[in-house]
This record gives structure tokens, sequence and C-alpha cells, in this order.
């Protein structure tokens, strides 16, 4: 915790504190900070991680929840093609939001970005339960996808302030065990709602869960930031055209792949123009950034001075990118080709949960516990490239006791990179650039979701069209080539037809998903290949932060 009085000499240990870059275990005098820190959490602390596991839990079931509801919902509201809009733009509002949240969090204080986050994503779950019309419904989604959005990024800054760099992985911990109770249970409640009282009960569960959340941080999060400056002047330094650029380049490419082979085809201008659009945004936005006269850049290139840095940023697309690609079509596998039900399919899932919040929970402990992130990654690849390789030899004769492996060490693997990323991002820059870089961390890992599921959909795509012409069937050749091979990777679909034209649909699926998984293993090679060229940052044993809780009276009297 920092007192008001001590904020200049804060100031100061942040410009003399340790190179981002030192390496080497932990002085004596850093390690006798510890207990002091510890000494110091008391009720407001724990109140604080109890609010963050509240909104963490809020945020883990509503996706899931949404998934297994969301053919109900499409057809309550005869949606239509624009369905995928309502996960979409859930995911389009959430990625572009978070630069600007780390600047905001920064220039107006943790606590009002937190309060205001939640109660973005209460408004925008009412919107979303009380919707008539798709185009409100879609609406709803995307207020709720930014609250969302700055929800993910504001727990780990939030953590940072509380919390030592090398202690974070502990609280973490915590925080995702929790998060992992709302992702298994997600698609059972929904199902529950669904099915005994009303979809929109699947949107206003989350009026009273975020109350709760708010409640407990509107009473205990009360940290220290700057307010000698007034409103007006902070207003002016946000970085308004760093932020326009990079929001409306993800906006284009989000499009592109929102459309991709569901509107238009991927050949198309339609696709084509958003797409290059984008990308030559997100080029214009590192030039704008590094340029002399942007005081304050929504995200610093000082942030990505360092090989570790950079490493670790696209080794988090990349993780992001996969972890999406498999977790969309391994549940393909069990319907398409094993002929489980969506239920089914949701349980043989669940070890996909069961293993990797548990996997994620215990690399960040370990982490805490020796400091070491390399071999973590270097391992979690390895395991995440086994257990996607194998899946893309997986086929209808797999056993139980194969693909459950699979899954171990596919969960297994991509849960001890991606929650390891962040403090090895974290360690390679100093503590001013906390918030900065939690937010720019953020943002590259949703931005990777949506690629991730948009690469792999179209190669499903592709190699479901070249190998339809092994079935018999004028019909189910026509729909397997028509773009829409992923809705039509269920065993209703497959046992409308009889043999032997079942047979030879689960033969496409078959070797269309192998080619799936086996184009997917080099993204995850190249994560291996580069986090053998991480260096090993030593992760910081005192916390030096202006953000820490208010000093209580009582502190300040002794």
């Amino acid at each position: 915790m920092q007192t008001n009085s001590t904020a200049t000499a804060v100031t100061a240990n942040l410009k003399h504190q340790d190179r981002p870059e030192d390496t080497g275990d932990s002085t004596d005098a850093e390690t006798s900070r510890i207990p002091s820190e510890k000494s110091r959490r008391d009720y407001r602390f724990w109140a604080i991680i109890i609010a963050l596991c509240i909104v963490s839990l809020l945020s883990a079931a509503e996706n899931t929840v949404v998934v297994t509801s969301l053919p109900t919902i499409v057809e309550k509201l005869n949606v239509g093609q624009d369905y995928v809009w309502i996960s979409n733009v859930f995911f389009l509002t959430s990625a572009a939001v978070q630069p600007l949240c780390g600047q905001l969090s920064n220039l107006f204080g943790r606590r009002h970005l937190a309060l205001s986050i939640v109660a973005i994503y209460i408004v925008g779950s009412g919107i979303c339960g009380g919707a008539s019309t798709p185009a409100m419904l879609i609406a709803g989604r995307a207020v709720q996808g930014a609250g969302s959005g700055g929800i993910n990024m504001i727990i780990d800054v939030i953590i940072s302030d509380l919390v030592p760099l090398r202690q974070r992985g502990n609280f973490i911990a915590i925080i995702l065990a929790v998060y992992g109770i709302g992702t298994t249970l997600g698609p059972f409640i929904g199902g529950i709602i669904v099915e005994n009282i009303s979809w929109r009960w699947v949107f206003y569960i989350n009026l009273p869960i975020g109350a709760v959340a708010f409640v407990l941080l509107f009473l205990f999060l009360r940290v220290n930031w700057d307010k000698s400056a007034p409103a007006y002047e902070k207003i002016r330094r946000l970085d308004y055209v760093g932020n326009g650029i990079l929001i409306a380049s993800t906006v284009s490419i989000l499009i592109a792949l929102t459309w991709a082979d569901v509107v238009y085809p991927w050949g198309s201008w339609h696709i084509l123009v958003p797409l290059l659009v984008g990308v030559a945004g997100m080029m214009l936005f590192v030039a704008y950034e590094g340029l002399p006269f942007v005081a304050e850049p929504v995200m610093p290139l000082r942030l990505f001075n360092n090989r570790t840095a950079v490493i670790v940023y696209v080794a988090t697309f990349l993780n992001s990118l996969q972890n999406y690609w498999a977790f969309f079509f391994i549940p393909l596998y069990f319907q398409g080709v094993k002929l489980a039900s969506p239920a089914e399919s949701g349980m043989d899932l669940l070890v996909f949960s069961l293993v990797g919040i548990p996997g994620a929970a215990i690399a960040l402990l370990v982490l805490s516990k020796w400091g070491r992130y390399k071999i973590l990654h270097i391992v979690g690849s390895s395991l995440f490239a086994l257990g996607i390789g194998l899946f893309s030899m997986a086929d209808q004769n797999t056993s139980t006791a194969a693909w459950v492996w699979m899954n171990i060490a596919a969960a297994l693997g991509t849960s001890m990179i991606m929650n390891t990323l962040l403090p090895a991002f974290q360690a390679s820059v100093t503590e001013a650039d906390q918030a900065a870089a939690t937010a720019s961390w953020s943002f590259i890992r949703s931005f990777g979701n949506i690629w991730g599921v948009a690469i792999s959909a179209a190669i499903f795509n592709t190699f479901t069209a070249k190998y339809a012409p092994l079935v018999d069937d004028d019909r189910a050749r026509e729909l397997l080539t028509s773009g829409n091979a992923y809705s039509s990777a269920t065993k209703a679909f497959i046992e409308s037809f009889e043999e032997p034209v079942r047979q030879q649909i689960r033969t496409v699926f078959t070797l269309a998903l192998h080619k799936v998984f086996l184009i997917g293993v080099p993204f995850i090679g190249v994560i291996f290949i580069l986090t053998l060229f991480e260096k090993e940052v030593r992760l910081r044993t005192e916390l030096k932060t202006e953000f820490g809780l208010e000093q209580r009276e009582t502190d300040e009297s002794r």
C-alpha cells in the first residue's frame, strides 16, 4: 500500500528501479519486503479479491451460457444469417476497447474504470435480455462485449497493483479457479434456463451477480491515483488519434473475418477490401505510436524494446489463435465423426476445462514459487503441439481413452502457456507501464481469438468441399460444398441420410478435420521455437506502484 504522503518517494523509486532485463535471483533486501506486504493484506484486500472472483465468474459463465443457448435465441428472435454477429460483435468490442481502458485506468484510476465497466456489462446484459429485435440483441451484445473486454483487462491490472509480480500467480490462480467453475457450469446453466424458463434469463442472470460485484468494488476498491490534475486536462491527454486508428482497424479486420465464408467467399472484394484496409490501418497505428509528438500513446512502443516482450506478444497471439482453433473444432470431431449429440459433446469437452483450468492454476503457482516461466512455455507448447497433432490422426475408431489423453495434453499445454505469458510480459517492462502492458497484452489475446475461428473455419470448409465428391448423395454433396460445412457437422445431419451415405459423410468430416488439426500444429511449433529465445527476466518481489490501496487513518497515525 502507498499513502498520499509518499507519492513523491514512489515516483523516485519508479525512476530508479531495476532494469527490466536484469536477471538472477532476488536479493535479500527484496525478499525481506514480502512479509510486510503480506501483513498489510487486511479485509479490504480480500474483499477486492472476492469481488474480482465474482466479476470473473460473471464473464466466464456468460460466454459459455450464450454459446449453448444461441440456437434457441436465433430461432425465437428470427435472427437468420445475422446470427454470427451475436458472438462476433461481442469479441469485436471486447478487443477494441482494451487499450483505451488501460489508458483510462492510468489517468482516472482503477476504481472509476472498474465500476464503469461492470456497470456497462450490466447495462448490456439488460439490453440483451429485453431485446425484441435482432438489431437490439446485437447492439446489447456490443455493449456487453465492451464491458467484458474491460473486465478481463482490469482484473489483471488491479492484481498487479496489489501484489508483487513474483506473487501474482498465487492470486490469479484463485481467480482462475472461479473462472473455471463458471466455464464448466455455463453450458448446464444455459441449458436449464432455456428449457425451463426463458432465453432472456441467460442475460438477466447477470444483473444480480453483477450488482454484487459492483457493490463490493464500490465499498472496498479504494486505491491511490493522481488527483492533482483536473479532469479536462486528463481528457486532453488521451491518445484520440491512436485509439481511433486502432479501433477502426480492428473493426475493419473483424468485419472481414466475420463475413468470410459465411456471407461472402474469401476471394470476394467484400472480404479483401476491409481486411486489407484493416491491416494497413494496423501498420499506420504502429507508425503513429512511434511519432515523437505523441505524448501519451495508447500502446507505447517502449513496451517492445526488448526481445522477451516481442516474443511474448507474438506467442500470445499465436496461442490464443490456436486455442480457439482447438476449442471450436474438437467438439466438431465428437459430433461429426464420433456421432455424439450436442449434450454429449459438451460433456466430452469438459475434459478440456477440468484439466486446463487446474493445469493453469498449478502453472501459476509454480511460477510464483520459482519465478521461472521459460520452462513452462517450452513444456506447454510441446504438450499443446502433441495433443493437436494426435487429433490430426483421430478417426471414428479412436478409443475414449485415446481422445481423453489427447484432450489432456492439448488443454494442459495451452493453459500452461497462456496464463504465464502475461507475467513474462509484465516482467520485461517497468512497473510504471503495467497498465499499458496488460491492456496491450489483453488486446492481442482477444484479437487472436477471432483469427483462430476464421482461419480454422476456412480450412475446414475448403477441405470438406475437396472431399465432398466421396459422397454419392447429390443433396449431401451440395450442402457440404455450400460453405456452411461447420453447421452440418452434427449427428442429426448425418443420421438424416441412409447408409452408405452416412458413413461417407463421416469420412469426409474425418479427412477435413485431419487437415484442420494438422495445419494448426506449425502455429504451435512457432511458439515453441520463439520461447527458446526468451530471456528469463527476474520477477520482481517488491511492489512499486502509485495505485496501491489507500492508507487507512489508523495506519497513518503510527
